[in-house]
């Protein structure tokens, strides 16, 4: 059997560190595409290097978002394979590419985190989960909330519930990752931000983030991707003495760092669930999630763009006691795998 992944940002490298181990357990013979949507060295190839994701075969580099520009390179390479399967994952424009590309070249797709949905479909990445899963045959849920989605939608895919890949990732690395990498702050004493997603760099949203950043009373470590960094100076926002910016971190890096803070400041749709892992609280500075059980059970808190309301959610996050287990047990992996090698036949 062979899978034709595909991938091109942090958190996808994540999900393929752990659900690439998996398949080699299993024998499944795996190629990987690397669309080149994320570039930078520590959001692309420290990833391939200290987690062990299999060396992309194909690495597109178009340094681009545009689903349609990487779209036919992806399906010329699926067409060269000719794989089984096609595997993508979350919620990106690779992830769309892929299945898209698949499509073209009629390889049915797996689809990794399925049925999530925000409920706002100002988002682009909502457009990309709902028609992703549209798309595929295979249809891997991180929650029943998911499949139950997926069923109310008409769905025509195969769905399994097998809990999130990331908590696999999480559950192997964090322990690794805190040995490895030392934090120069003593844990609990700092707030760890990060902010990149398209509408939160854009004015005036970024400003009001960066007053509620300016506001908060802790030490503030902030890695800044290049695209936030680039926004920022752009329009001459300036940072309080207490914040520091530092350049993008390696995952390993920073998974020490956020799961020793003493809360979480994100508009990341990965971060807010391995901020509950880690048991960190987080505040969302976005008007919805997809991952609303964390909001539910009062471990996330969502803000939106507000400064006041960001600075008033870090003074006061806490987690609360005996929170639900979410998300799965850390086993996601294994399960996919599982299902793959019974589902499709061998050669």
């Amino acid at each position: 059997m062979k899978v034709f992944t595909v991938v091109g940002n942090r958190p996808q490298f994540v999900k393929a560190a752990a659900l690439s181990a998996a398949l080699r357990a299993d024998g499944i013979d795996e190629v990987v595409l690397h669309t080149g949507q994320h570039w930078h060295h520590t959001l692309s190839q420290v990833f391939f290097d200290q987690l062990g994701v299999p060396e992309p075969r194909y690495r597109l580099d178009l340094h681009t978002s545009d689903i349609e520009r990487m779209r036919p390179a992806v399906v010329e390479r699926i067409r060269a394979e000719e794989p089984d399967i096609v595997l993508v994952y979350g919620d990106t424009n690779s992830t769309l590419a892929g299945a898209r590309a698949a499509g073209d070249a009629s390889i049915p797709v797996a689809h990794v985190e399925a049925g999530l949905r925000s409920g706002d479909l100002d988002m682009p990445e909502e457009h990309n989960r709902i028609e992703t899963d549209r798309l595929a045959w295979l249809l891997f849920c991180p929650d029943d909330r998911s499949r139950l989605i997926l069923r109310e939608e008409g769905a025509l895919g195969r769905i399994y519930v097998v809990g999130d890949v990331m908590a696999d990732a999480t559950r192997v690395f964090a322990p690794v990752a805190r040995s490895a990498f030392p934090v120069p702050h003593e844990p609990g004493s700092y707030v760890v931000v990060t902010i990149h997603r398209q509408a939160n760099v854009a004015l005036p949203r970024l400003a009001a983030i960066v007053d509620g950043v300016n506001a908060i009373d802790d030490l503030v470590v902030f890695p800044v991707h290049p695209r936030t960094r680039a926004r920022i100076e752009e329009a001459g926002l300036v940072l309080g003495g207490h914040v520091r910016l530092i350049e993008p971190l390696s995952y390993l890096e920073f998974t020490s760092l956020a799961s020793q803070a003493r809360v979480i400041v994100t508009d990341s749709g990965g971060l807010q669930k391995e901020a509950y892992w880690h048991g960190v609280p987080c505040v969302t500075v976005r008007p919805s999630t997809e991952w609303v059980d964390t909001v539910a059970v009062g471990a996330n808190v969502l803000v939106d763009a507000d400064a006041a309301a960001i600075a008033e959610a870090v003074a006061g996050a806490v987690i609360p006691p005996n929170l639900p287990v979410l998300y799965g047990d850390g086993h996601a992996s294994e399960r996919i795998a599982q299902v793959l090698a019974a589902t499709i036949p061998s050669r």
